[in-house]
């Protein structure tokens, strides 16, 4: 007799406290199976899971089936405070930030580095090993067009008073104003991609200088933020150690991959998706996400940016036969693929899992990369690359009317234009933020003003759903009350403050009844292990970021209204042990978050 496959089974905090601390839907699982109403089945099982939880004071059912459970918190708060996981032994590479190496980082590339910084603590939390890329791509027409500036325009522009990316922000958009309107100009960028890519010119020399400082100076605003990197992989060392060269040889032998021949598309190496005569139709059939004429190789032979990810791709995961040359990118531990190397302290790459926070727009080359992996044979691979996709930073319109950008339409929102130099600059975004957090303090004492700023840009990034369009505002960003990274900061400089009060009382004393506030804070304080677990699988840190404020609400209410330092003998032991857990678990999030957790603010 073959048994059926056991049910999903769900235990989660209460809407309605008044009902019980938890409820499960044990009963609903089972109806199927057992070929009995739910409630029926609730009612059998609520005896037995009483007799078997050592924290359960009641279990009830209730219509239409669910299972109340109603739980003793003293023993849970003589335990230990924070959870532990065994560590794993799959390999994640998170690859994030991933920005054009031609001018300064706006805030949209801030907001895929602290989500991509954040999901990297979050799985090595967990457990996991987690090695973090940031992809350099210095072959890109952006690279192009920033190197035909400095060679070929007198560009004025005060030297002294400005950071060379700063200097190239400016610089970049006055090209591509060219380019769009001047063929000439047009011409130069196509000779200068070509002679990126074959490198064996002054070209690439004078690229490969420009790319370098500017991605050192993209690393320093990343160092602000607490954001650091195992491997920068540049572009131009994919295709320079031949990783294209193998994966086309693998590639060329699949039916997927098309050399045109007549048509726009001439000449082109091409990967095909839709489902025609070379593709079968469980590959790619009528899905809309797919363009069944993905360009890999240019006419001209120029590769295209998905050609070198699926060879990057491939490399991640352990499945070409060469590797990179390396060598240490600074001081901070951080390395770089390069021409000429060293060994390196690990073996980088040989990923089970590779987590890529790229934005929204990018679907559509991702599923390109999963694709190839999958028609090279490479199934695992493909189903084991997951895209965390995530919605553009666009400007409200009283930053955007800050910028100088016409607002007459009267849009709900405005995007940033790189190309016309229009966004909110990394290095003048901390600057801001700083100040208005500088301008609104009473004490000099604590947390700096600096690291104040950079938990409430981190925190308003995060706080977000990732499919949301972020609409920022300059006023709101520089906001430290309410729902705000501060907020957090200053619960747990609270809950320290409280605890230095009451050093050395005593932290043990007989049973009680927790009160509605307590029950509720403690409730939220039991719920982090499975919020930890939840946010890991799901690669969302949103969800991490609401567990947060909601902690800090509930801490904030019981605070209030429940004396710590002042409490009655019976009460005191209970409400510093709380306290204590409190001060514990919004320091663990607070880590994962990224956020300073400090002793006072």
């Amino acid at each position: 007799m073959e048994l059926p496959e056991p049910p999903a089974v769900a235990v989660e905090a209460s809407a309605r406290p008044e009902f019980g601390d938890f409820t499960s839907n044990a009963a609903f699982g089972l109806a199927k199976v057992a070929r009995r109403a739910p409630l029926a089945i609730a009612e059998a099982l609520a005896p037995r899971v009483e007799a078997l939880s050592a924290l359960a004071t009641s279990v009830e059912a209730a219509p239409p089936g669910h299972l109340n459970l109603t739980v003793d918190f003293w023993p849970w708060l003589l335990g230990p405070g924070v959870p532990s996981f065994p560590p794993m032994a799959t390999k994640v590479v998170v690859e994030h930030t991933s920005v054009n190496p031609n001018k300064a980082m706006h805030v949209g590339h801030l907001r895929s580095a602290v989500v991509g910084d954040v999901l990297a603590r979050l799985l090595r939390r967990v457990g996991a090993s987690v090695e973090v890329h940031n992809y350099v791509d210095d072959l890109g027409k952006q690279v192009a067009d920033t190197l035909m500036g400095l060679r070929h325009l007198d560009f004025p522009h005060p030297v002294p008073s400005h950071r060379f990316d700063d200097f190239c922000w400016d610089l970049y958009a006055e090209v591509a104003r060219r380019v769009a309107a001047d063929p000439e100009w047009q011409a130069r960028e196509r000779a200068t991609l070509e002679a990126l890519e074959r490198q064996d010119n002054s070209t690439a020399w004078v690229g490969q200088l420009m790319t370098d400082r500017l991605v050192q100076e993209q690393l320093e605003d990343m160092r602000r933020f607490h954001i650091a990197y195992d491997l920068l992989v540049h572009e131009s060392d994919i295709v320079r150690e031949g990783f294209w060269a193998r994966a086309f040889e693998d590639l060329s032998r699949s039916p997927r991959l098309v050399h045109e021949s007549t048509g726009r598309l001439a000449g082109c190496w091409v990967l095909r998706a839709g489902d025609d005569d070379a593709c079968p139709p469980e590959a790619g059939g009528e899905d809309p996400r797919f363009n069944p004429d993905k360009v890999l190789v240019r006419s001209n032979g120029t590769l295209t940016y998905v050609a070198k990810d699926i060879a990057y791709h491939l490399w991640k995961f352990g499945r070409l036969d060469r590797d990179f040359q390396y060598r240490p990118a600074g001081g901070s531990g951080t390395w770089t693929t390069a021409h000429v190397g060293q060994e390196p302290p690990v073996a980088f790459g040989h990923a089970d899992r590779v987590v890529n926070v790229i934005d929204h727009r990018q679907d559509y080359a991702q599923d390109m990369v999963r694709l190839a992996l999958a028609a090279l044979g490479h199934q695992d691979a493909a189903e084991a690359l997951t895209h965390v996709s995530y919605g553009v930073v666009s400007l409200s319109p009283a930053t955007a009317a800050q910028l100088g950008v016409d607002t007459s339409a009267g849009r709900p929102s405005y995007p940033m234009a790189g190309r016309q130099g229009i966004g909110i600059k990394v290095s003048e975004l901390l600057s801001a933020v700083e100040a208005a957090v500088e301008a609104s303090r009473s004490r000099a004492t604590g947390l700096s003003s600096t690291e104040v700023a950079v938990g409430a840009i981190r925190y308003y990034l995060l706080r977000h759903n990732l499919s949301t369009e972020i609409v920022f505002d300059v006023d709101a960003a520089r906001d430290v009350h309410g729902n705000t990274g501060p907020y957090l900061m200053y619960a747990h400089a609270r809950a320290a403050s409280v605890l230095r009060r009451v050093a050395g009382l005593a932290t043990s004393g007989p049973p009680r009844t927790l009160s509605p506030a307590e029950r509720a804070l403690a409730r939220h304080l039991a719920a982090w292990p499975s919020v930890l677990a939840e946010a890991a699988a799901a690669v969302n840190p949103t969800l991490l970021a609401t567990y947060a404020y909601r902690l800090a609400e509930e801490f904030t209410h019981f605070y209030e209204t429940h004396p710590v330092a002042r409490a009655d003998a019976a009460s005191q032991p209970g409400r510093i042990r709380l306290t204590g857990r409190v001060q514990q678990v919004l320091q663990d999030v607070l880590a994962v978050l990224g956020l300073p957790a400090p002793e006072e603010m």
